[in-house]
This record gives structure tokens, C-alpha cells and sequence, in this order.
């Protein structure tokens, strides 16, 4: 008599065979997949024909909240191209973009190309400024090098008189005098937070001209000036005079107070204000 084959193990109690799991999460993948593509709010749909010059207005944005946020005026980036993007609209509130576009340094050595890649979200709300966004971007200077730099034109900074009245950088040439390109470069940094904050999906800002600066002695070291910067709006062609206020020291928050003078309509005169602090450092950097 033949002994009995013993009969196969039963399904535990925790579900099916792994075999048969592996099957169904192969098969639930692709739906996962897509819910993670696709926003969740509702209301939302990919856009097929983006509006001219949304891609660029998006990097743009990004950028002058990085510059703020990594608060370095040796790490200032400009936008070299984007590469790709798409954009997600929601007719009741705004464009949601995601983009990757490459950099350049704002102040590049004479025969030096060093481009570093930024990928960011941006969402416009209809009708508003300040967008909000989300960028990282990969290292464009180690920062070691960009601590040392910074010192350097801190102390430059420091060598300069402690009052400039009438100043126009640059002047009427279009020409920064290297003395004063350290006030240029921190200026251009504290107005890229007023330039985040300004832009819209269809309003874009340029730094044309420092009219005003003014430059205060410190008890605690920080380069703390007054400036007044006039914004090149691209849209309506129009020239917007900033009164700024920067407190930076190398390696400290950097510290953006302004108000700012729109001269659209009457009912806007009083102008528009803000205020913030960078963070120590900013994590994406």
C-alpha cells in the first residue's frame, strides 16, 4: 500500500500566495501611477496649448524666489532655458506648472560656462501675484568657495563711504562701476524677493536702476542700506520705484522690508508693501 501524498498547504490566513499578490500590485501599478500624475484637487485638467511665454513667466518666478531664499549674492542665478514643462488649469483658480530649466551664473567669470539644472512647481493664481513655488536646484557653486566670496564682498562693502546720495547704478552708459557692483549684486538680491512677490502670470519684473542708496553704520556688523530700485514691468512698459531695506551679514538670514509705488491707477498711489526673512539655509541649495 502506497503512503499517501500529503495535501498542498492551505492559503494562510494573511490573504493570497505571493504569487497572486505580485499579480495584482503589477496590475493596480499603472492606476497608481496615474493617480500621482494627476492633481489632486478637482477641477483640474492638463492644458493642451500653453499660454505664450507661461514656461519662461514660471522659471522666471522660480528663480527670483531661489535667489532670495539661498540669500547669497555669489549664488545669484539667471535663466539660461527651459527645458521642458506642461501646465495643469483650473479655470476657478490658476495655472499649475512643472518645468525643468538650466542656469547660469548671474555674474560668470569672462570665458566661463557653468550651468546647473533647477526643476520647479509653480502655481499662479488667477488674477494674483506672489506665486507660489516649490523649486531644487542642483549645486552651482560648492559652498565653501560661495562663503568665501561672500566675506569678500562683505568686507568690500565695508571699505565703501557710509552714505551714497544720488547714486544711479548703473549710470547713463548702462555701466556699473566695479566699486559699486557690490551694491548692485545684495540689491538685486533683496529685489528678488520684491520681483517674487510682484509677479503674476502675466506681469514680469526687471532690475533697470538703483536711483538711491544709502548705507548704514551696524553695532552688530550686518550691511544694513536703504535703496531705491526702479522695476522695469514688461507688460505695461511701466518703471516702479521700490524703497527697499536690506539687512544681510555672510552666512545670517537675509532681511527684505519695501514698499512700492504703482502708478496703474489712482486707487493703487499708496503702492503695495512686504517684509521677510530667508532661512538660515535653504535645503534645496
Amino acid at each position: 500500500m502506497q503512503p499517501r501524498r500529503p495535501p498542498p498547504p492551505a492559503p494562510g490566513p494573511r490573504g493570497p500566495r505571493p504569487a497572486a499578490l505580485l499579480l495584482g500590485l503589477w496590475l493596480l501599478l499603472p492606476l497608481a501611477l496615474q493617480g500621482l500624475a494627476a492633481p489632486a484637487e478637482p477641477g483640474w485638467r492638463q492644458d493642451a496649448e500653453l499660454p505664450p511665454g507661461l514656461l519662461e513667466q514660471a522659471a522666471r518666478a522660480a528663480l527670483h524666489f531661489f535667489n532670495f531664499r539661498v540669500g547669497s549674492p555669489s549664488a545669484l542665478r539667471a535663466l539660461a532655458a527651459v527645458q521642458e514643462g506642461r501646465a495643469r488649469i483650473n479655470p476657478k483658480t490658476g495655472y499649475r506648472v512643472d518645468l525643468v530649466f538650466t542656469t547660469e551664473l548671474y555674474n560668470p567669470e569672462e570665458g566661463q560656462e557653468r550651468l546647473g539644472k533647477c526643476s520647479a512647481q509653480v502655481f499662479f493664481r488667477n488674477q494674483k501675484p506672489r506665486p507660489t513655488i516649490n523649486v531644487t536646484c542642483t549645486r552651482l557653486i560648492e559652498k565653501n568657495k560661495r562663503q568665501q566670496e561672500d566675506y569678500l564682498l562683505y568686507k568690500r562693502m565695508k571699505q565703501l563711504k557710509s552714505s551714497l546720495h544720488a547714486v544711479s547704478i548703473p549710470d547713463s552708459h548702462g555701466h556699473i562701476d566695479p566699486s559699486l557692483r557690490p551694491i548692485w549684486d545684495l540689491a538685486f538680491l533683496g529685489s528678488s524677493y520684491v520681483m517674487w512677490e510682484k509677479t503674476s502670470q502675466f506681469l514680469h519684473y526687471y532690475m533697470a536702476q538703483l536711483s538711491s542708496v544709502k548705507q548704514w553704520k551696524t553695532n552688530d556688523g550686518a550691511i544694513d542700506f536703504d535703496y531705491t530700485v526702479l522695476l522695469h514691468e514688461f507688460s505695461t512698459q511701466e518703471i516702479i520705484p521700490c524703497r527697499v531695506h536690506l539687512v544681510w551679514y555672510p552666512g545670517k538670514p537675509l532681511k527684505v522690508k519695501y514698499q512700492c509705488q504703482e502708478l496703474q491707477t489712482p486707487e493703487e498711489a499708496s503702492g503695495t508693501e512686504g517684509s521677510a526673512v530667508a532661512p538660515q539655509e535653504f535645503t534645496n541649495f
